[in-house]
């Protein structure tokens, strides 16, 4: 009887154990850690949008791109998709800002004869003029944006003495060949134009 004794004595002991309160929490540590997660986080935010200012005040020299005008005649090709952005010329990091022309944005481009326009719902739409193409090339990637070997549809330009990377992906991959030969076509017939 005794061992029987015992063993329900314990029993009451744990049950009486269970029946504690559990510890509180620290609230006043705890939003203090919020808090100061939050600002760390808007500080870095800061950080980040002073950094994009200062590159824009450094590339303030390069003009302003043409507005689109929509009066280029018949469209040769056109193409929907994403504007990754525009980068200083073999520079693939060096991305340019000014004027917009950093902002990620949807795209729609239409090559005309009298060159290409931009258009980019949410950001500034603008026109690369057939005499300012370059060249037309598949790349796997352009400031901060890499896709697999030949996802990216690249066009370089002059503009202000400087030419220019900029990068689109079509929503139908497959098409960027096609606005390689089209636009690599136009850009030597005005070479042999001039």
């Amino acid at each position: 009887m005794t061992t029987l004794t015992t063993i329900a004595a314990g029993i009451e002991i744990l049950a009486a154990e269970e029946r504690k309160s559990a510890e509180v929490t620290d609230w006043a540590a705890r939003i203090g850690w919020v808090v100061g997660l939050l600002l760390f986080v808007a500080l870095v935010y800061w950080l980040m949008r002073q950094g994009w200012k200062w590159r824009g005040s450094l590339q303030s020299d390069l003009p302003e791109p043409s507005p689109v005008t929509g009066d280029g005649g018949t469209p040769l090709a056109v193409l929907e998709g994403r504007y990754h952005g525009s980068t200083t010329a073999g520079q693939w990091l060096d991305r340019i800002v000014a004027h917009g022309l950093g902002v990620r944005s949807r795209v729609e481009l239409t090559l005309t004869e009298a060159g290409l326009d931009v258009v980019r719902p949410g950001a500034r739409d603008f026109h690369i003029p057939r005499a300012a193409l370059r060249e037309a090339r598949l790349d796997k990637g352009i400031a901060g944006k890499v896709l697999a070997e030949g996802g990216l549809l690249v066009l370089t330009w002059e503009h202000g003495g400087t030419l220019i990377d900029s990068g689109f992906r079509s929503d139908r991959a497959a098409e960027h060949n096609d606005w390689v030969a089209t636009l690599n076509n136009l850009i030597t017939t005005t070479e042999g134009a001039r």
